[in-house]
């Protein structure tokens, strides 16, 4: 298999040259199947453990394969399998403060969890039924701004939705500059627009709630059902956790999709800056309150508050700006303090 066609560029050329005198090979995680990985190399597909890297330490921060990731390995006797040896540095990465705190790694105290790796472009789906959240595309976009790549949003199930021209507008006020694309994902017309975005070589990531249409997206790019798709449940409105791992396919027009999981939840790990990229409007407009450190509440001279009760600003989208600056700020102390 060619590695270019995979993803493989000078970046990771370069970073593969020291493991060249431990006679290994470079190969990219496709899926992982408990503790063990398959991989795409230029031997083909194997099938590969990771015993003995960094994450089987005690004493080290767990840091194992994610989809995505380029990796090291040493190939083995036995046809078709290898070690996983070492990751390569990571050009992008979705991460996520890990849900419940992992207390059997970390002893509670606050873990990072990479969800995939190397990832060109973060696909945010949200549903125009039920799904509908601006909060959470805001949330979405904190994940994919502090992951390095690039954010794409898809507007899907437009035809179970009488407004959904209001509601893509609704979308480009709070995301300025960043494409909106409204779409049918069971109209393969619809669906094979995302080529416009997702180039040979290139990897994108899927992100977004259960029953979103993410299966249905992949299985139209590719022509065929290769991903499980159910209904809606009836009662909730709620998907059914079609797709149960992470996986990456190599596209008809040599472009790679990694399909995520419904994520019930969106823990962030991101920092300010993230933040700012996506509530410029607020933050603009904190320059000019009277005190450098204003919770935008009560204090005199808010100018977020002012602009609030004007109607020029969204008393949820302020909110919602207030609990994720809260969750930063939270994060950045308990990352200093290890608590």
């Amino acid at each position: 298999m060619n590695l270019k066609s995979i993803g493989w560029n000078n970046y990771f050329s370069d970073h593969f040259k020291k493991y060249k005198t431990e006679e290994l090979s470079p190969a990219r995680v496709i899926s992982e199947q408990k503790k063990s990985y398959i991989l795409f190399s230029e031997e083909g597909e194997l099938i590969a453990s990771a015993r003995g890297i960094l994450w089987h330490k005690k004493e080290s921060k767990p840091d194992p394969p994610v989809v995505g990731d380029w990796v090291a390995v040493q190939l083995l006797s036995e046809k078709n399998t290898a070690n996983i040896k070492h990751i390569l540095p990571r050009r992008s990465s979705f991460s996520r403060k890990a849900s419940g705190g992992r207390k059997r790694y970390s002893g509670g105290k606050i873990v990072e969890q990479i969800i995939v790796a190397n990832i060109d472009i973060g696909i945010i789906t949200i549903g125009l039924d039920r799904d509908f959240s601006l909060r959470r595309i805001e949330r979405y976009l904190a994940l994919v701004q502090g992951s390095g790549a690039t954010p794409l949003i898809i507007l899907n199930k437009a035809d179970l939705c009488k407004d959904f021209k209001k509601r893509k507008k609704e979308v480009n006020r709070i995301v300025k500059g960043i494409p909106v694309i409204t779409m049918i994902a069971l109209n393969k017309d619809d669906a094979e627009v995302l080529y416009k975005y997702i180039k040979k070589g290139k990897t994108a990531a899927l992100l977004g709630s259960s029953g979103v249409g993410k299966s249905t997206i992949i299985n139209q790019l590719l022509g065929y059902e290769r991903q499980k798709v159910k209904e809606l449940s009836t009662s909730v409105g709620k998907g059914q956790h079609t797709t149960s791992r992470r996986e990456l396919i190599i596209l008809p027009n040599g472009g790679l999709m990694i399909d995520n999981p419904g994520m019930r939840e969106v823990q962030l790990w991101a920092d300010e800056d993230d933040l700012s990229d996506i509530f410029t409007d607020i933050e603009s407009l904190a320059q000019n309150c009277r005190f450098r450190n204003c919770q935008h509440g009560a204090e005199p001279g808010c100018a977020v508050k002012e602009s609030l009760d004007k109607g020029e600003i969204d008393e949820n989208r302020l909110k919602n700006y207030l609990k994720m600056k809260s969750e930063v700020t939270q994060l950045a102390r308990k990352q200093k303090t290890g608590k």
